[in-house]
């Protein structure tokens, strides 16, 4: 089954599952709510938009240079940084490093950059443990599951899910609190920190002045995770660099807001280079792996460029009425929503992801909410037309598109159709992607034109 049909399946089979679109609908609406809150913080919201917006694509304007910069302010403090072209190249790295270090157990805290490149399957095949400590990512991996969104993985499961879940793989009562559940993993994952060999973080900004590694979250997981192992790997994007420490003080708040309604995340760290010798925490050696894995391919693009601007911080996932009726597996891909939609095919190629294009009403909710101005609905238009430049689109679809221009193009087309035959030529659409539960609306009996030529005369 190719993506796109593996899509149309998944998403007709989700759209419908009523249990599933109660609990993101009562998520989602918590969500809503606390963000309300956070934005009702701001004096002028818009106007921290636009500087956020501003930054980041004078960070792209200048990309190679902060790159570098920042490679150069990191290495000075003993940090190795590695470049990784693609996901295989990221892999070989992380497999020396685990070779070198003797790892038995990892600990990672939540990246979906990390997820991008399979980290624990790879970690697996080494022979090594490797254990996800924020709670959300704790639960899907538990559950044999990947993230189902990049801000609140778990958001799929309610409190009985996960309740039923612990009790099936860890025995703890079925009628758990989550308060209860909460302790259980916070007691199981302070005996990995303590043993691991190896701790893993993702980074929310790569800060070219000072060469340093900003990780923002509400668990204190990454500060765990990098104050016991002896190595610290941190697998970020090239597309997190920002020029100046200083600027966190806008994205911070900005992030926290639109994430999760916060006015800032509970831990923010910065770090810059391994334990010192008048340190007792920390570890011992410290390495950065800078991912490309297509995200040049997106820069070299004059349309799509603008989506290396994004924080990751879910709300055009929250906001999307497609991300939030289909839900994100069905998008088989790392970022999902309107954001993974764009960025995708450019990352795994458009003859199996320019589907992911098209599943936007393009009702330009992301773009409202985005907090660095991406104008998301212009990419998806653009990788669409992208799509049949490249032949990519199914043939039937081609002669429906140039059946309907023959027939539109002029109004004698609508007119000499009576509206049964019109009605009758969209009946497989009943059958086809509307799903089971709606029809396709039946025209009216003569074209708008006519009715108005005889109602005036």
């Amino acid at each position: 089954m190719s993506q796109s049909h593996k899509f149309t399946h998944d998403a007709e089979a989700i759209a419908f599952d009523v249990k599933h679109r109660n609990t993101i609908k009562f998520n989602i609406s918590r969500y809503d709510a606390a963000v309300s809150k956070g934005m009702a913080r701001y004096n002028n919201v818009e106007e921290a938009k636009n500087r956020a917006a501003s930054i980041k694509r004078g960070a792209l304007a200048n990309w190679d240079k902060y790159l570098l910069q920042f490679e150069s302010n990191i290495s000075s403090r003993g940090v190795e940084v590695l470049w990784a072209k693609d996901s295989a190249e990221a892999t070989q790295y992380i497999e020396k490093l685990l070779v070198e270090n003797e790892a038995r157990l990892l600990v990672k805290s939540k990246s979906m950059t990390t997820e991008e490149i399979e980290l624990n399957e790879t970690a697996e095949r080494m022979g090594c443990e490797s254990v996800e400590t924020d709670l959300g990512e704790f639960i899907v991996q538990v559950a044999g599951e990947r993230p189902y969104h990049i801000v609140t993985p778990a958001m799929h499961k309610s409190k009985c899910d996960i309740a039923k879940l612990f009790n099936e793989k860890f025995n703890t009562p079925i009628d758990s609190t989550p308060e209860e559940m909460t302790e259980y993993v916070r007691q199981v994952l302070r005996k990995k920190y303590t043993m691991a060999q190896v701790g893993v973080t993702g980074a929310n900004f790569l800060i070219a002045d000072i060469g340093g590694i900003s990780v923002t979250e509400n668990e204190g997981n990454a500060l765990m995770s990098t104050a016991f192992p002896k190595l610290h790997i941190v697998i970020a994007g090239i597309e997190k660099i920002i020029p100046e420490l200083n600027q966190l003080g806008l994205f911070y708040p900005l992030l926290a807001a639109h994430g999760t309604g916060q006015q800032i995340t509970a831990y923010n760290t910065i770090f810059t280079g391994p334990r010192t010798s008048t340190e007792v925490d920390g570890p011992e050696k410290m390495v950065v792996i800078l991912l490309d894995n297509g995200r040049t391919n997106v820069y070299d693009d004059d349309e799509a460029y603008e989506s290396l601007a994004c924080i990751r911080c879910g709300a055009c996932l929250n906001g999307c009425p497609v991300y939030k009726t289909v839900g994100g597996y069905t998008y088989d891909t790392t970022y999902s929503g309107p954001i993974g939609s764009v960025l995708t095919p450019f990352l795994r190629g458009f003859k199996d992801f320019s589907h992911l294009s098209f599943a936007s009403t393009l009702c330009g909710k992301c773009v409202e909410v985005c907090p660095v101005k991406i104008p998301l609905t212009d990419i998806l238009l653009a990788n669409r037309r992208k799509a049949v430049e490249q032949n990519l689109r199914p043939t039937a679809e081609k002669f429906l598109m140039k059946g309907f221009k023959l027939i539109s193009s002029k109004r004698i087309g609508f007119d000499m159709f009576p509206g049964g035959i019109k009605s009758a030529g969209t009946y497989p659409f009943n059958y086809i992607g509307w799903g089971p539960n709606r029809t396709m609306p039946k025209f009216a009996g003569k074209s708008f034109s006519q009715q108005y030529k005889n109602k005036t005369n």
